[in-house]
């Protein structure tokens, strides 16, 4: 039974679900999911215990989110092995999720301890006849779909947040990644989250249109492409409900001329193989200064040719496959394009490994043409496009010359600041790899979506601001 309803498990009776190992092929679980019908139960589940939910205090919410974290940590062995085997995830990777998603949970945990405190702060108003206070409250019963690049962690950073602050949830995992996601309503039962706070839905893409339509929905929150955010955002359009999309990106690596050249090769390899370029932060535009370029490329191509890249029986594996055959098919027939219009590949371009894996090869192009689809469309597979710059101002110019800009790298010395300040972007490294904490905000300008994520923010997004206005 996969379907978590209302506090207990239900036999699903929708479409069938097939769970596959990315580095072989073979199917390693199989079971049907929820039905669009189902989404009207759960909302209603959802919308019953939403008055009981709101009205408990922050610190009894704190803590059923440590409960969530501490539950995901004692069951860490088991969700690294499932992220492995599911996902593809090199170990270092799987352990990364499980962590991460355990912090979230802490961390909002801390902020609900203290969000009673925060309520009815007084407003002065120009009127001394009358007094002002300001209320933080839930939305209501939320919506949230999240991807499969990273079970378990998109959804710490929508439930965390909606559950601190009172909100209750419908959650849609992904159908391809559905078994680390169910750990949630296991966890709620052994920590006796009340019934109907948290409901999930395995499903494909019907359950989530089901979703985004039913009005009992006060908001949808959604992670995943711009094609699938922009039916999302029209159908909350209908009934003018508020959404958060956080979406695509073809974020830039910047290396500046006084780069430690070391350095850029380690973060700039972190930042498109890592999970196997399947992030919408992924850094896969690299603006290289022409002063240190030769020393850059050289290095790259040692890097990735002492890449070990596979699945998760070899413990040595640095990058693991696809996790999907239809995304690894969407990678190559980038790379076939890149090949029929002759660009210059330094390294990778095919597919590789078992050949019933979903493995494509860290792939790297020098020089390619800012109009070409590798440099401007997001391709989410481990590929790095290279343009040479001249100077700081052609490297800004070509970072914000793109649709999206959810993330950004920087790699240099003293002028590095500057540079990620300007630079259009939700989130800037500077001489860091891809490190993302609870409490710094996610999101991006640009068609990388609408709102913020994580944070201080991230519990803005669940909540909505009431003003009291009475005689003094």
């Amino acid at each position: 039974m996969c379907v978590f309803i209302d506090g207990a498990w239900r036999a699903g009776h929708g479409d069938q679900i097939v769970s596959v190992d990315p580095s072989t092929g073979q199917r390693i679980a199989e079971f049907q999911g929820a039905r669009p019908e189902d989404v009207a139960v759960a909302a209603e589940a959802a919308t019953r215990a939403f008055g009981t939910w709101r009205r408990l205090p922050s610190t009894q919410r704190a803590a059923f989110l440590r409960g969530f974290a501490e539950g995901l940590r004692r069951r860490k062995d088991d969700l690294v092995q499932l992220q492995m085997l599911n996902n593809g995830k090199p170990r270092i990777e799987a352990e990364i999720d499980v962590d991460d998603a355990a912090a979230t949970f802490d961390y909002y945990a801390d902020l609900a301890e203290t969000l009673d405190a925060r309520q009815d702060g007084a407003v002065e108003l120009p009127d001394s006849t009358l007094r002002g206070r300001t209320r933080f409250e839930p939305v209501g019963p939320v919506a949230l779909i999240v991807p499969w690049n990273f079970p378990m962690v998109t959804t710490a950073w929508k439930l965390a947040p909606a559950l601190a602050v009172g909100c209750t949830a419908v959650l849609k995992p992904s159908e391809f990644t559905t078994p680390a996601e169910l750990v949630y309503g296991d966890i709620a039962l052994e920590i006796g989250l009340p019934a109907g706070v948290l409901n999930i839905l395995p499903g494909a893409g019907a359950v989530g249109g089901a979703m985004t339509a039913e009005p009992r929905f006060r908001k949808i929150s959604f992670t995943g492409s711009n094609a699938t955010g922009r039916r999302v955002m029209a159908a909350a359009a209908e009934r003018s409900v508020p959404v958060s999309l956080e979406l695509g990106g073809k974020s830039p690596i910047v290396i500046l001329d006084d780069a430690d050249v070391a350095q850029a090769v380690e973060i700039a390899a972190l930042g498109i193989f890592f999970n196997a370029g399947q992030m919408c932060s992924a850094t896969s535009r690299m603006i290289l200064s022409d002063r240190i370029a030769d020393d850059v490329i050289a290095g790259l191509r040692r890097h990735v040719a002492g890449m070990v890249v596979a699945g998760h029986q070899d413990p040595r594996a640095e990058m693991g496959p696809l996790t999907t055959a239809a995304q690894r098919d969407k990678v190559l027939e980038y790379l076939l394009r890149a090949r029929h219009d002759g660009l210059d590949c330094l390294t990778g371009g095919a597919s590789t490994g078992p050949q019933s894996g979903f493995f494509v090869e860290p792939t790297v192009y020098l020089d390619v043409p800012t109009d070409h689809a590798i440099w401007r469309e997001e391709i989410f597979g481990p590929v790095l496009a290279i343009r040479r710059v001249s100077s700081d101002d052609e490297a800004l110019a070509l970072a914000n010359e793109n649709d999206f800009g959810l993330a950004a790298t920087v790699v240099g010395g003293a002028r590095a600041e500057d540079m990620a300040n300007h630079i259009d972007a939700g989130h800037v490294w500077v001489n860091s790899p891809q490190i993302i904490f609870p409490n710094t905000a996610w999101g991006g300008f640009k068609a990388s979506g609408i709102g913020r994520e994580l944070g201080p923010w991230g519990l803005a997004a669940y909540s909505g601001v009431k003003h009291v206005t009475s005689r003094a």
